[in-house]
Order: structure tokens, then C-alpha cells, then sequence
């Protein structure tokens, strides 16, 4: 019964959203309060609705109810609580609940916090959001009904892909989400100013915090799936360019580029088509995600189906959704003309060169994802489209974009001095250079290329230490000025500051575990030990162990160095006999300057085990750096601007009073 009603919330949800994606829009053009006020409740009602079934498949997974088709296909009473819940979510149509959840829940924040919108924009933004997400629910109710009931019910359940039974699972979906469907609240807002036919300050303004919290939710999602592939997958590496890890990375790009493009607009009344192009290609991207995880053209431990019906109709939702607000802003651009006019060599034109740079690194991430499908879909064959094609076109792209970054955040508004710029980052090129030198030194001027990485990252992170010092004046006013002075410095100059050094953290972990991992594959006996970067890894063998639904082969690797014992390593071979599956658990020691790496193989014909054993240096500093990253969005978002929210706005001429574009 539970789940009959979580399937009926859901058809009343979706009744909802086409209410609250006609009503309001009908009521702005008539200026009509009463209809645009239906906005607000049916937002609020949706998210109740949605939230209750998204609680009935939570419930229908917790008491093993096999009866549901869903809970039969990737649930077991022996799995753990913890992978039971996470299981909602670690399938296709529960992971579709959760987005339209995530989704309504967007769509609420703005109906109960956007009281300072004026009530036509307000309406038009509810009503777009209405209808993106009438389209998610007839998707799910049309292809992807997750309550469908079996009969007779099975007696147990098949389980859940091994690989996704992981605390990594609890956190990585839903922080993904949280940023691609962030995004359609900036994609809404886009669209509702091309229908109303005015993009200004104010509404930069309030865009802005919408898409840092998305920014910074799938900062999180990111770095969190790229380290449970790190742990969980026993390869040894972080990032392979998997055609789903970039379906998650260009609307990073992309958002990214729309924060940087917002603050022109806030600032200087400037790039104003281009923010709100930029607004409906993030979302489009997230869009063309969702659709490359869950159409069946990819096979990847990422995606979740391989229904084609399911993608024939998530394309066609993508370009009815992207296509149409295209189509809006071909007709609506020509009358978004900037006012505010800059020298090339200005905090604008920084900013300008640092979408231009973004937007390109995403379209080769994007090519090369798409190309081998398409390549295909013509008849031409299978191609592989790998690491050592993003390495030779996404990195020249982004080496000067980092450069810039430090030293356009240093500029002034409208016309910079780049002399005056350069005296202020004396220090950051001091660092730059000395870790560049002490680097191709350490490890030879063959790797000259990996030092010049580590340079880079030393350039990005006391570069914004110094555009910091800067503004609050150390070393040119009393202490006490200065603490003063970094007291009244707005958050999102502090939020700045820590995700400008969290990129240079980043940065480093990228380099230098990228050029100087130490990597060691070899048979072992009881006894047998390795060098492996200095410390000696010694085998002393293996042990059965039981987990809550699996058998493991647990292996123990004593580290070593000097003679000291610095940690015990244990990793498994796991055996799923509900799954029928096998996985394979490393064990990593960390010192946070460096990793040490054990994965257990097979076992030979002889009676020796397989080992790889990896040395990676800085590969913790990836993942704390993109928290740091992350957690500069988040001072940025207490920006008491942000929380009051933006300026009233000025009123329009008479042409656009009667209906004409600005």
C-alpha cells in the first residue's frame, strides 16, 4: 500500500508541475497577482508530494519489500542497512526520484526565500522550473516507474552491484545532484529573463548565490566520485577521462565560467548575453549528462541504464528543454546590450579570458567524449577517445587560464596596470619560481614539464595569499589596520581567496601523483618484500575473513622504512554470493604528503599471490583541495549581499514597459 501511494504523490506531483509551469507564466503576461501567486503553494506542495515518495521507496528498500520490482532487482536482506538505504538511489529510477526530489526541493527554496524577487520574474522563474520538472516526472512515470509490484513477489532479492556498496555511494549521487539540478535554477532565471526581456545588475545579483551553491555542491560530487574510484576500483589512479566523469565535469566547466561571467554583470552591467547563454548551456550540459549516464550508449560502471526507449526520451527532453531556450535567446539577444565599457587590460577583460578559456576546455571535453559515439552511430568504427588525447589538448588550455587566473583576480575594474599587478605578486613569483627550480632539481630537468606543474600550483596558491595581503594592506598600514581592514572585507573576497589556494592544491596533487607515481606489480610469496619509493613492503601472507554479505581473502602487507614498521596494509578480495560478483578492496596508508597503495591479485598456479603496490605522491592534496575549493564557495555564500539579496531594480524605459526588448 506504501507504495501505491508513493506512486500516486508522484502523479500528483506531476500534476503540479504543470500547473505551476502554465499558471504563473499565464498570470505574468496578464499581470495578474492571483495567478501568479499560485506559483509559491504549488512549489511547496510539490516538494511535499515528491519528499513522500521519495520516502516510500526509502521505506519499500529498508523492509526488503520484494513485491516492488526495484527492491527485488538491487536489494538482499543480508546487505547492510547503510547499502540499503544508498541502494534508493544506486539504480536508475530510484536515482531519478532523488533528482526529482533534489529538483523540487530547488524550486521551494526559491518560493519561500525569493521574497525579494519582484513577483512577475519571480513567477516566470517558478513557472520555467515548473515545467523542466514536469518533464523529469513524465519521464519517470512514462519509462521509469520505480513502483512497479511483482507477483508472486520473490522470496530474495539479487543485490546491489558490489561496487556500489560503499559509504562513497551515501554522499557522491546526491551531491552530483545537487549541482546538476542547481543549475536549473540559473537555467530558469536565464529563460525567465529572455521572456521578460531584461537582464541587469539585480538579476546577476541573484542568480550569483543559486549557481555557487550548485558550483560548490558538484566540487563535492566530483572529488567524491573521483575518490571512491581511487579506493574502490583498485587501479591506482583517480581520474581516466571516462566519457561519465566528463559528463559530470563540463557543467563544472561551464559553471564556472557562468560564476566568473555573473560577477561582470553585477559589476559592470556587462556580458550580459553572454551570462545568460551560459546559463542555459550549463544546465544543458547537465542535461546532456543525465542522458549520456542513462540512454545505453555508454557502458561504464557509472551508468545506470541501457534502455534506449529511456533515451530517445531524455534526448528528446534535452533538446526541447536546451533547444527551445536557444531558440528564446536568439530572438531576445540582440536587445541585451552591455553598458558597461572596459580596457582589454582590466578585471573584465581577465574575466573575459577566463570564460573563453573555460568554454573552450569544456567543448574538448566534449568532443572528445562525443566523438567516438558519433563516429560510430555513422558507421565509422570503434575508436578510443583516452587520456592521452585530453592531456594534449585540455591541458595547453588550461596552463594559461591558471597563469591568468591569479593575475586577473589582482586587476582593477575597467582599466588594470599590469606593472602595478606584477610589484603586488612579487612574492607569488618568487614561490612560483623557487618551486619550480627546487622541483626540476629534485627529479631532473627531464621532468622539467612536472616541476613547471608544481611552479603553477605554488603561482595559484600564495598568489591569492598575496592578492589577499593586498587588499587589506599587510605590509603597508599598522597591524591593527589590518585586522580591521580583513574584518570589513566582504566573504566573497575571503570565499575568493580560499578557492583560488584550494585550486593550487589541486593543482599540486594533479602534478605531481600524475608524474611521479612509483608503481610495482609483481608475484609474492610469504616473506617477500619490494622497494617501492623507499619504504619496503614485505608480504606475510593471507587470511579468510566474513563481512555482513561477503567472503574475503584479506592479505597483509607490513610497511617499512629504516627498519621501522609504519603500518599494517590489508587489502581484500571480496566474494559477493548473493551478487555473484567479485571486488577488490585496496589498502592505503597516507601520510598526506603521499600514498602508499596495496591491491591483492590472483592467486598463481605456484601459490604466489599478484601484488600491485603504488607510490603516489601528493594524491591527497586533490581531494583537500577541492574541499578547500568547495569550502570557499561556502564562505562566499554568507556574503551578507548574497543573504540580503540584490538591489531594487531600476525601471525600464517605455519601450520595454510595453513589451519590447531593452
Amino acid at each position: 500500500m506504501i507504495a501505491e501511494i508513493g506512486h500516486f504523490a508522484l502523479i500528483l506531483a506531476f500534476l503540479l508541475a504543470l500547473i505551476q509551469g502554465t499558471v504563473p507564466m499565464i498570470g505574468a503576461a496578464r499581470d495578474d497577482p492571483a495567478m501568479m501567486a499560485v506559483a509559491k503553494p504549488a512549489a511547496l506542495l510539490q516538494l511535499g508530494l515528491t519528499a513522500a515518495a521519495f520516502l516510500a521507496l526509502v521505506h519499500a528498500f529498508t523492509v526488503s519489500d520484494f513485491s516492488v520490482a526495484l527492491v527485488a532487482s538491487h536489494s538482499h536482506t543480508l546487505k547492510p542497512l547503510i547499502y540499503k538505504i544508498t541502494g534508493v538511489w544506486a539504480n536508475h529510477e530510484g536515482s531519478m526520484v532523488l533528482w526529482v526530489l533534489i529538483l523540487a526541493l530547488f524550486g521551494a527554496m526559491i518560493a519561500a526565500f525569493g521574497a525579494n524577487l519582484p513577483a512577475a520574474l519571480r513567477a516566470r522563474v517558478l513557472a520555467v522550473h515548473g515545467l523542466v520538472a514536469a518533464g523529469f516526472f513524465a519521464f519517470i512515470l512514462f519509462t521509469s516507474n520505480p513502483f512497479l509490484r511483482l507477483f508472486p513477489a520473490p522470496v530474495e532479492g539479487e543485490g546491489l552491484n558490489p561496487l556500489l556498496q560503499d559509504p562513497g555511494l551515501a554522499f557522491h549521487p546526491p551531491f552530483l545532484y545537487l549541482g546538476y539540478v542547481g543549475f536549473s535554477i540559473s537555467f530558469s532565471f536565464a529563460v525567465a529573463a529572455l521572456i521578460e526581456g531584461r537582464v541587469d545588475p539585480a538579476w546577476a545579483r541573484w542568480v550569483r548565490p543559486w549557481t555557487l551553491l550548485a558550483w560548490c555542491a558538484l566540487t563535492i560530487g566530483i572529488a567524491l566520485g573521483s575518490w571512491w574510484a581511487y579506493y574502490e576500483l583498485g587501479w591506482g589512479g583517480w581520474w581516466f577521462w571516462d566519457p561519465v566523469e566528463n559528463a559530470s565535469f563540463m557543467p563544472w566547466l561551464a559553471g564556472t565560467a557562468l560564476l566568473h561571467s555573473a560577477i561582470v554583470v553585477e559589476k559592470r552591467d556587462a556580458l550580459k548575453g553572454w551570462t545568460v547563454l551560459l546559463a542555459i548551456l550549463t544546465f544543458g550540459l547537465s542535461l546532456l549528462g543525465t542522458f549520456l549516464v542513462r540512454s545505453g550508449v555508454l557502458t561504464s560502471v557509472h551508468a545506470f541504464a541501457t534502455d534506449p526507449d529511456r533515451g530517445v526520451f531524455i534526448l528528446g527532453l534535452l533538446i526541447l528543454v536546451t533547444g527551445g531556450a536557444l531558440v528564446l535567446y536568439a530572438i531576445r539577444a540582440p536587445g541585451l546590450k552591455g553598458g558597461g565599457l572596459f580596457a582589454p587590460v582590466s578585471r573584465e577583460g581577465a574575466l573575459v579570458l577566463n570564460n573563453l578559456l573555460l568554454t573552450t576546455a569544456a567543448s574538448v571535453v566534449l568532443l572528445g567524449t562525443l566523438y567516438p559515439l558519433i563516429l560510430d552511430a555513422l558507421g565509422g568504427g570503434k575508436v578510443s577517445v583516452g587520456p592521452p588525447f585530453f592531456e594534449a589538448t585540455f591541458v595547453p588550455i588550461v596552463v594559461p587560464l591558471l597563469i591568468a587566473c591569479v593575475i586577473g583576480s589582482t586587476l582593477a575594474w575597467k582599466r588594470g596596470d599590469l606593472s602595478g599587478v606584477f610589484g603586488r605578486l612579487g612574492i607569488a613569483v618568487f614561490a612560483a619560481a623557487a618551486v619550480t627550480a627546487a622541483a626540476a632539481w629534485r627529479a631532473g630537468i627531464e621532468d622539467f614539464l612536472a616541476a613547471f606543474g608544481l611552479g603553477l600550483a605554488a603561482w595559484l596558491f600564495f598568489g591569492a595569499l598575496a592578492e589577499f595581503a593586498a587588499k587589506i594592506g599587510v605590509g603597508r598600514v599598522p597591524p591593527g589596520s589590518v585586522l580591521r581592514r580583513a574584518g570589513n572585507l566582504p566573504r566573497s573576497a575571503w570565499g575568493m581567496t580560499v578557492a583560488h589556494a584550494g585550486l593550487g592544491i589541486v593543482v599540486a596533487g594533479v602534478t605531481a601523483s600524475s608524474a611521479w607515481q612509483t608503481e610495482r606489480i609483481q608475484s609474492m610469496n610469504p616473506g617477500d618484500a619490494v622497494d617501492v619509493a623507499g619504504y619496503t613492503v614485505t608480504f606475510r601472507g593471507v587470511s579468510e575473513t566474513r563481512g555482513p554479505n561477503y567472503r574475503a581473502v584479506t592479505g597483509r602487507f607490513d610497511l617499512e622504512r629504516g627498519g621501522r614498521l609504519l603500518a599494517v596494509l590489508r587489502p581484500e578480495k571480496r566474494d559477493y554470493p548473493a551478487e555473484r560478483s567479485q571486488t577488490t578492496e585496496a589498502a592505503i596508508h597516507t601520510t598526506w604528503l603521499a600514498d602508499i597503495y596495496a591491491v591483492l591479485g590472483e592467486r598463481a598456479a605456484n601459490g604466489a599471490w599478484a601484488a600491485r603496490l603504488y607510490h603516489n605522491p601528493l594524491v591527497p592534496w586533490i581531494w583537500l583541495g577541492a574541499v578547500v575549493m568547495a569550502a570557499g564557495g561556502a564562505v562566499s555564500l554568507t556574503d551578507r549581499r548574497l543573504r540580503v539579496g540584490a538591489p531594487r531594480r531600476a525601471r525600464r524605459g517605455r519601450a520595454v514597459e510595453a513589451g519590447a526588448p531593452p
